[in-house]
């Protein structure tokens, strides 16, 4: 395995759309989502140790899931838990993590992916990111994953590629907001447009110059704590200084400034499994186009329902179409799968009506 090769795995969200399974005390990325019998962080931490050293990949996330994590991912060391004392967006953390990375190896490279994507191909990832780190340590660039846009999406962001590109890893002309359903109509028809899942590659010197010259203060702030990092040090440091953080995402910060961005067409199937309906669209269905993620069903004249409990647990529906049906400890969701957005807002309310323990 190349030593120089490093990840840092995202897992600070909370996946609020995935309630009531997805809680601020239990995130979706520590759940068996698909019921495969692993976690999605525990999916994605072994499709990068496949040809990234264990001990170089980091793990970004919020204080109140280290112990989660460690749970979860038995072979990670505590100092490659990567602790966030304030929630401050995607920049600071990102800057953190490559100057953490940079003192430990100045050649190193490294993915920044988030860590509750489903990806099936796992080989087809794998070159994909590798290619792109050869080109990330070749040349001073950053380097995105785009992926084939399959229908005119208006949940993600869109990266716009120069046509005339023939290469396989193509410059970005620019990154576009999450549009609506016209202009991503357009976005497809005009056949240069990737789907953003936010996944990147840079060597850390690059990505660091990067903020050294678009994000000053940020750079600063983060820097006059070389000598702690990877030391004793290092916590108290962190616990003073990250909360002076500007709350930017890397995308503003850093990706709408650079001149030098290519991205590679992803070759591997992706969901980012943001919703009950982008699972629902993942797991296989019975002969009613039903999904059914650990419970036992007997589905009587329902059809088109994404339907989650208990493992064992019996469910008995009639007679609903197109419901998004989840059984979670103290709470019950029965919602129609065309609101699916709204979820994130319903959990807001109960959260107020009931108490933070049900959110």
């Amino acid at each position: 395995m190349n030593k120089n090769y490093y990840a840092v795995l995202m897992a600070g969200g909370v996946g609020s759309r995935f309630w009531p399974v997805s809680t601020t005390d239990n995130p979706k990325q520590f759940h068996d989502m698909l019921g495969t019998g692993d976690t999605l962080i525990q999916k994605t931490f072994s499709r990068l140790n496949k040809f990234i050293p264990t001990e170089n990949i980091l793990i970004l996330t919020n204080e109140r899931y280290n112990d989660l994590v460690l749970e979860q991912l038995p072979l990670v060391k505590q100092d490659q838990v990567v602790l966030e004392p304030a929630m401050r967006n995607t920049a600071p953390c990102i800057l953190y993590a490559a100057l953490k990375i940079q003192k430990m190896n100045p050649n190193a490279v490294m993915i920044v992916a988030p860590s509750d994507h489903w990806i099936e191909d796992e080989q087809a990832f794998e070159n994909d990111v590798t290619a792109c780190f050869e080109k990330c340590e070749n040349e001073d660039v950053l380097c995105t994953l785009g992926i084939q846009p399959a229908y005119p999406n208006t949940g993600f962001g869109y990266i716009e590629y120069e046509k005339q590109d023939a290469n396989q890893i193509k410059k970005v002309a620019q990154f576009r907001e999450k549009p609506n359903l016209e202009t991503a109509k357009d976005f497809l028809a005009q056949g240069n447009f990737l789907w953003n899942a936010g996944i990147f590659m840079w060597s850390v010197s690059t990505i660091v110059n990067a903020f050294k010259s678009y994000q000053a203060k940020q750079f600063e702030l983060f820097n006059n704590g070389i000598s702690c990092y990877n030391t004793a040090d290092e916590q108290e440091f962190i616990a003073e200084n990250y909360p002076k953080a500007e709350n930017i995402s890397i995308d503003y910060a850093i990706l709408e400034n650079s001149k030098s961005i290519f991205t590679l067409p992803a070759t591997f199937d992706w969901n980012d499994l943001g919703t009950w309906g982008a699972l629902y669209e993942k797991l296989d269905k019975d002969q009613s186009e039903n999904a059914v993620v650990n419970a036992q069903s007997l589905l009587i004249e329902s059809k088109s329902n994404m339907i989650s409990a208990a493992k064992g647990k019996i469910v008995v529906v009639d007679g609903l179409e197109d419901y998004i049906i989840v059984d979670k400890d103290d709470v019950l969701l029965i919602y129609p799968k065309s609101k699916q957005q709204d979820i994130k807002q319903v959990r807001g309310q109960v959260k107020d009506e009931f108490g933070d323990q049900y959110a």
